[in-house]
């Protein structure tokens, strides 16, 4: 890897420190009940996600000065996916955010982003390299960048599904006759949370649904067949499956509460086997994201 190609992995290891330490201060205002905290930790967070968008566009930059014919959108192997999902991770938080104001769920939603963002660093190659023949259409920047905001959406989801059970269940408790302290006082209520899950969901689902779409128009230029059940398909038929019954249920039914939440975990669960373990356990089409 060239310099350059450093520069951009030197500022995602800052990004990967500040997120860390956003979600210190997350967890901090939760424990204090400072404002200043929470305005320190939201502050840090979207000054990540400013660093992460310009080490992202620096990455695609660095690929054009790599010699030979290299050049391509940061989007196509392990390490530059996981970077992407991070950062798409943030972006859907702070929309959240801007829409909320609610500080607390960033305890919730910056593991996640963080947690990726160490094991690229750590653990995958960071290299620039030519795509393979498969990867090499403009098919694959829609279909990456439309199933990893659905991804994120989910993920803030699945977040915000967690802070729910440990709300209702302080409620249910100061219902009895207790009250409301500690950790989960600066809660939002879990009315809020309940329709903050269903918005994201609602955010992330038709993204899906373009991922697919996409992915299929993707499949047919490369290997000329629109669907083949290789194991990604399947699985990320299986999730769009899982949120498919999620909104059915929640618009026709009145689904919310408990079951929701724990429906949106679930269907996280199996977004995130889609993701990683089709790549890293399965064998299929896909295995070249391994």
């Amino acid at each position: 890897m060239n310099v350059s190609g450093l520069m951009s992995t030197q500022i995602l290891n800052y990004v990967t420190v500040g997120y860390f330490a956003a979600m210190v201060l997350f967890f901090a205002y939760l424990a204090v009940r400072s404002e200043k905290v929470a305005l320190a930790a939201n502050t840090l967070a979207w000054v990540g996600l400013l660093a992460h968008t310009f080490a992202i566009g620096l990455r695609w930059y660095e690929s054009y000065q790599m010699p030979g014919d290299v050049g391509h959108a940061p989007l196509s192997n392990l390490y530059e996916s996981v970077i992407f999902f991070a950062w798409t991770i943030l972006l859907i938080y702070v929309l959240i955010d801007l829409k909320y104001k609610q500080r607390s769920i960033g305890a919730f939603v910056l593991p996640f982003a963080l947690f990726g963002m160490l094991w690229a660093q750590m653990s995958l190659s960071s290299n620039i390299e030519p795509l393979v023949p498969a990867l090499q259409s403009n098919w694959l920047t829609y279909h990456v960048i439309t199933c990893f905001l659905g991804y994120a959406a989910f993920a803030v989801a699945c977040g915000v599904s967690i802070m729910y059970l440990f709300k209702v269940s302080a409620e249910e408790k100061q219902a009895a006759g207790g009250s409301i302290s500690g950790l989960t006082a600066l809660f939002p209520t879990s009315r809020i949370l309940d329709d903050m899950n269903y918005k994201s969901i609602m955010i992330g689902f038709p993204l899906l649904t373009l991922g697919i779409i996409t992915g299929a128009a993707w499949a047919n230029y490369a290997w000329g067949t629109y669907w083949s059940w290789d194991p990604k398909e399947t699985w990320s038929l299986i999730v769009w499956f899982v949120y498919a019954a999620f909104l059915h249920a929640r618009i026709t039914r009145g689904w919310a509460g408990k079951r929701a939440a724990i429906l949106s975990i679930v269907g996280f669960a199996a977004t995130i086997f889609c993701y990683l373990g089709v790549n890293l356990v399965l064998s299929g089409l896909h295995s070249y994201g391994s």
